[in-house]
């Protein structure tokens, strides 16, 4: 696989043989005519969620910090700390080792506007970091002394290797997967401790914060969940046996990883949050991601903590979850019928 030109005036590739990779693009974004339509939709619902880190109120979570267990502090740190890594390792993998193999403009587009996402969540990161720490420092340096916590970010980071130098076709397929797990496993599972505190009316402004950068990654996750399906039906030979495998093996040891993380920064002693229902929702989690692209079910497990979806939701709510009061903030919703 070579990495696509900026500009390529001898291509005459026309709209209807654009390929996500492995194409011929000209280098011009001409979006007046598209393959993907799907990309296009999630390029326009992308901007109307627009929203900034500094229109959040954190002013009661410096307050609420304060009063919380040492149990929770723990869990609080270590949580922000894993979200940092993700972003920031999301936000150069982006833009380094996976836009430059897609070939087709409307798809470059929306992973462009996903790495300036994942960049604004790590300033979001900042700003509730400044709000709670007196030492920025320990919570971006924890995986220097949290082994658990190194140990995931490395496995996490091994995935993305294999595109970093001369991928493969399947590589490039793999690392889509890769991205889904990331978006929908390990994103979705670092939120949740967030929305157990708030539920129990603690740091109401980092769970709002979460909130927005969840409802972002949400698009994100569709994007690459597309982006799987739409090459599965152009290239089936790329989806051997051999690949499915080693797709079900990625999930098998993000499912693991997460699980000991989870039950790691909880110690047990959050309320709401028992091993067992850590365990359950990570499985729930890789089901829902496997099925979405075509997968068997691999766990069989219910979701154990539903009211989260309530918690983490724009949808259908005229309100501040919060506070009750009108919301400022809801600038665009989800409409699934699209994807």
């Amino acid at each position: 696989m070579e990495r696509k030109k900026i500009y390529n005036p001898d291509s005459t590739e026309s709209a209807s043989e654009r390929r996500i990779f492995g194409g011929n693009p000209t280098g011009l974004f001409e979006l007046n005519n598209i393959k993907y339509q799907w990309a296009y939709n999630l390029w326009d619902l992308m901007l109307n969620n627009t929203w900034f880190p500094k229109e959040v109120d954190m002013t009661t979570d410096v307050r609420d910090y304060k009063q919380l267990t040492d149990a929770e502090k723990r869990a609080y740190d270590k949580a922000l700390s894993q979200l940092i890594f993700m972003d920031s390792l999301q936000t150069n993998n982006l833009i380094d080792n996976v836009n430059p193999y897609i070939t087709s403009p409307e798809i470059n587009l929306i992973l462009v506007r996903q790495a300036f996402e994942e960049a604004l969540h790590s300033q979001s990161y900042a700003v509730m970091v400044d709000s709670i720490s007196q030492n920025s420092d320990e919570i971006y340096d924890m995986w220097r002394q949290d082994p658990m916590l190194k140990n995931k970010n490395d496995n996490i980071a091994k995935v993305y290797e294999n595109i970093a130098g001369n991928p493969t076709e399947q590589d490039i397929v793999k690392a889509m997967f890769a991205n889904q797990i990331l978006e929908g496993i390990y994103f979705y599972s670092g939120f949740t401790f967030f929305y157990t505190l708030a539920r129990s009316g603690k740091m109401l402004g980092s769970a709002q914060m979460i909130r927005f950068i969840q409802r972002d990654e949400v698009t994100h996750l569709l994007i690459f969940q597309n982006m799987i399906n739409a090459t599965r039906k152009e290239r089936p030979e790329l989806f051997t046996p051999q690949l499915i495998e080693e797709v079900y093996q990625m999930f098998d040891k993000a499912v693991e990883l997460e699980i000991a993380w989870g039950q790691h920064i909880t110690e047990g002693q959050i309320l709401g949050l028992t091993n067992g229902i850590i365990e359950d929702y990570i499985k729930y989690l890789a089901d829902k991601r496997l099925t979405a692209v075509g997968l068997e079910k691999r766990y069989n497990r219910e979701h154990p903590i539903k009211w989260v979806d309530n918690f983490s939701s724009f949808n259908d709510q005229k309100t501040n979850f919060f506070e009750g009061t009108v919301t400022n903030y809801s600038k665009g919703s989800l409409n699934f019928d699209d994807f």
